[in-house]
């Protein structure tokens, strides 16, 4: 579970998951003072973690020797939608085989199912 906590200072947000502090703002052109990564950042970042994570838990049981894994995050809206892009280099060559099945990994992580559902969004006011 995350706790957040925004008090009068614009727009910086204080996230804690008890072991880890952690912010969000807006940058400067929004009325945010550019302190941390926006909103829309930390979901790229977390979508790059998960994925991330994902492709060598699956890469270290394959025994494939990947090398390091490199990826980059876009999310843009347009035209009443949101558009999530990850583009992926692996340090090492791949055959077409191991791409076509690391695409499908990537796709199969928490975060990106998460994402990719038609979930539930609730808001509780205590």
């Amino acid at each position: 579970m995350i706790n957040s906590f925004i008090g009068v200072e614009k727009y910086k947000v204080t996230h804690s998951n008890g072991r880890h502090q952690f912010y969000a703002d807006e940058p400067v052109e929004k009325g945010g003072m550019d302190t941390a990564p926006t909103p829309d950042e930390l979901l790229e970042s977390a979508l790059a973690s998960c994925t991330l994570v994902t492709l060598r838990m699956y890469t270290d049981h394959k025994q494939w020797n990947v090398g390091a894994i490199e990826i980059a995050v876009s999310l843009k809206r347009e035209e009443g939608k949101t558009i999530i892009t990850r583009q992926l280099k692996f340090e090492h060559q791949l055959t077409d085989e191991q791409q076509q099945r690391l695409i499908q990994v990537a796709k199969n992580c928490p975060v990106s199912k998460t994402l990719g559902a038609a979930s539930e969004l609730n808001v509780q006011i205590n």
